[in-house]
């Protein structure tokens, strides 16, 4: 028998979970972003690697904006590098073009050299580029092709590896980042990623995107898994012709929604919801914009309903004394600016 060691609690120092992306990426844990082809993951990545780069926030409301040193994790603060693994595009025509377009320092942005030996998940150079590059972010794109001829459908073969996976993750303090497909099988979520669940398991944070059912332009990102904190709001983005991506702020949409295709029958329950609320708040006269989002979130109503129903009312902005108003009334004096197709005023507080 193995020498025993035994560890008592009361010796071990509690540590508080850091944050790349609070609450949707800790860090020196793996995380998991899945869904179906075509339905923006790898945008996602790569909009999430360019933030690290930048040392820019990204959105969600535990995100304040960016930060000299990281306070229990609100969001990545000083720029660093990341190692963007993947199999599925290639570097020179896709890769590098796209993370030009979303602003990325390219110089932060690291590749493992494929070309002589594929990579695999039990593979060492994984630990040695993270140390060697000082990389905050490493993610691998797609999981299936970094299994190294392991059956991703069965524990024996997947469990050693995500172990393994985990532990790189911890000792480097690396977000590791594993983009994977959905199955069509499941009635839960759980059970919807491809392979075993094994792999769902091992991850500390799941993120699921997928498609807005009436607006098909619209990817829906859902936290559905997040064992260390409080799951973060949904959130919404499309792509942008011109930035790569454009973030539009938090909505009402849950897993079984979008894995359902039930996402377009809630959505529009909360628009006319919220379309109420509306004309109710501004009955009165004009409301200042500020107050209209505090109202709103103090109702449970995510930005992009608020946005919407704004939107579809009509409702109108006038700016006094450098301070956005809503109001409904036609007669006011308008200043009528259109952001984008949600009508998001850029130096409004909406």
């Amino acid at each position: 028998m193995k020498d025993l060691k035994i560890i008592t609690l009361s010796d071990v120092v509690a540590e508080k979970v850091q944050f790349l992306w609070k609450p949707y990426i800790p860090c020196g844990k793996i995380s998991i972003i899945q869904g179906d082809p075509g339905e923006g993951k790898t945008t996602l990545a790569l909009a999430i690697a360019t933030a690290i780069t930048l040392g820019t926030a990204l959105p969600g409301r535990d995100n304040p904006s960016s930060r000299a040193v990281r306070d229990g994790g609100s969001s990545a603060s000083l720029p660093a590098n990341v190692i963007f693994q993947t199999a599925e595009d290639g570097l020179a025509d896709t890769i590098k073009p796209r993370l030009e377009q979303l602003g990325a320092d390219l110089k932060r942005i690291r590749v493992i050299d494929e070309e002589e030996h594929s990579l695999s998940l039990s593979d060492e150079r994984i630990e040695a580029a993270i140390v060697k590059e000082d990389a905050k972010l490493f993610i691998l794109d797609p999981l299936q092709a970094y299994l190294g001829g392991s059956d991703m459908h069965s524990a024996q073969g997947v469990r050693p590896l995500m172990k393994q996976l985990a532990a790189i993750a911890e000792r480097t303090d690396c977000a590791i980042v594993i983009i994977g497909h959905l199955n069509k099988k499941g009635s839960k979520s759980q059970y919807r990623g491809l392979g075993s669940i094994d792999i769902f398991a091992a991850a500390r944070s799941v993120l699921t995107v997928g498609r807005m059912e009436d607006n098909e332009d619209i990817r829906i990102i859902v936290h559905n898994k997040s064992n260390l904190t409080s799951p973060g709001l949904s959130l919404a983005f499309e792509h942008d012709p011109d930035s790569g991506i454009a973030w539009l702020g938090d909505c009402d949409i849950g897993i079984d929604e979008l894995l359902k295709g039930k996402a377009k029958e809630k959505t529009e329950s909360r628009l006319g919801q919220t379309m109420e609320f509306i004309k109710t708040e501004l009955a009165g006269g004009t409301v200042s914009a500020a107050d209209m989002l505090q109202r709103a979130t103090d109702n449970g109503i995510a930005k992009m309903t608020l946005d919407r129903a704004k939107q579809t009312l009509g409702v109108k902005s006038v700016k006094r004394n450098n301070q956005w108003f809503w109001t409904l009334d036609q007669k006011e004096d308008i200043q009528d600016i259109h952001a984008n197709h949600l009508n998001i005023l850029p130096t409004e507080a909406s």
